[in-house]
C-alpha cells in the first residue's frame, strides 16, 4: 500500500472516531483480518520485562544504583524497539554496547517468561471467534524474533498466526507504520477491512499510521496516555463487553460467518 494511502486512511480514522464513547468497528465490514501486538496484548508480559531490566540495571549500577520505577519503564522502555530503547537509556554508550546489554536483558526475559507467562483474560475466546469467522491474522511486534516465537509458542498460538512480523526486520519499527503495512502485504488484505489490538502508545500510533482502527488494551499503560495515540476505543481485556458489542455490530453489518456473542 502506498504511504499516501495509509496516511489518508489514518486521517479518516482519526476524523471518524473522535467520539471515543462510541465503540464501533462497523465501518470495516466485511472484516478480513485482525492483527495483534504480542507483549501486553496477548499476555501481561511487561512485568517480566520490567523485572529483567531492573535486575540488570542494578548489576551495572544504572541510575547510581537506584532501582528504576514502573513509571520510568513505561516512559522510556515499554513498546519501544531495542535500538530505540538502547539509544534512550544509554546516552554515554555506543550503540553496540547498548545492544549487547539489551541482548542480555532479552535472555533473562525469556527465562522468566518460560515460568510465568499467561494469556490475557478472554484471549482464547477472541481466538475462537476469529477462527470461526475465517479471518486472517498476524502478530506484529517490536520484540526480537526469538522472544516473539517463544511467547506465541508458550501461549499455544503457533498454529493460530499465519504470519509473525518483526519491527526490526522492517525498514522502520513501530511507532512507524512499516510493520503493520508489511502484515497487510503478507496477508494480502486491505487496511479498510482490518483492525489492530495494541497496548502501547508506540503500537497504537503505528496501527493508526498504517490506516487501521486500533483497539487499545489497558494492560499496564495509563488510559490517558493511550488515548493520546487515538485508538478507536479501549478495553481492559478480551472479555470486555465493549469489545463484544462492537464485534456483534460489525457482524451484523456484513462480517463473514456467524454472530459474535458475549
Amino acid at each position: 500500500m502506498p504511504a499516501s494511502s495509509a496516511e489518508n486512511a489514518a486521517d479518516r480514522i482519526v476524523t471518524t472516531h473522535t467520539d471515543h464513547d462510541k465503540c464501533s468497528l462497523s465501518g470495516l465490514a466485511p472484516l478480513e483480518a485482525v492483527l495483534f501486538d504480542i507483549d501486553g496484548t496477548l499476555c501481561d508480559s511487561d512485568p517480566l520485562h520490567y523485572q529483567a531490566f531492573r535486575e540488570l540495571f542494578l548489576q551495572i549500577g544504572y541510575n547510581n544504583g537506584v532501582p528504576i520505577t514502573e513509571e520510568f519503564f513505561i516512559e522510556k522502555i515499554a513498546g519501544k524497539h531495542c535500538d530505540d530503547a538502547a539509544r534512550g537509556l544509554f546516552l554515554d554508550w555506543d550503540l553496540e554496547k547498548g545492544l549487547k546489554f539489551m541482548d542480555e536483558k532479552e535472555d533473562l526475559f525469556r527465562k522468566l517468561a518460560k515460568e510465568q507467562v499467561k494469556p490475557l483474560n478472554g484471549l482464547n475466546k477472541i481466538r475462537k471467534w476469529i477462527e470461526e469467522q475465517g479471518l486472517k491474522r498476524a502478530a506484529v511486534t517490536n520484540a526480537p524474533r526469538p522472544n516473539a516465537e517463544l511467547m506465541i509458542s508458550l501461549l499455544g498460538l503457533s498454529d493460530f498466526f499465519q504470519a509473525v512480523i518483526i519491527g526490526g526486520e522492517c525498514d522502520r519499527a513501530k511507532p512507524f507504520p512499516d510493520p503493520y503495512l508489511k502484515a497487510l502485504e503478507v496477508l494480502q488484505v486491505s487496511n479498510d477491512h482490518t483492525f489492530v489490538f495494541e497496548d502501547s502508545v508506540s503500537g497504537i500510533k503505528a496501527g493508526v499510521a498504517a490506516g487501521m482502527p486500533v483497539v487499545g488494551l489497558t494492560t499496564r499503560n495509563p488510559e490517558s496516555l493511550l488515548m493520546e495515540a487515538k485508538p478507536v476505543f479501549l478495553i481492559r481485556d478480551y472479555d470486555d463487553p465493549k469489545l463484544w458489542a462492537a464485534l456483534e455490530e460489525l457482524d451484523q453489518k456484513g462480517a463473514p460467518g456467524g454472530t459474535a456473542s458475549a
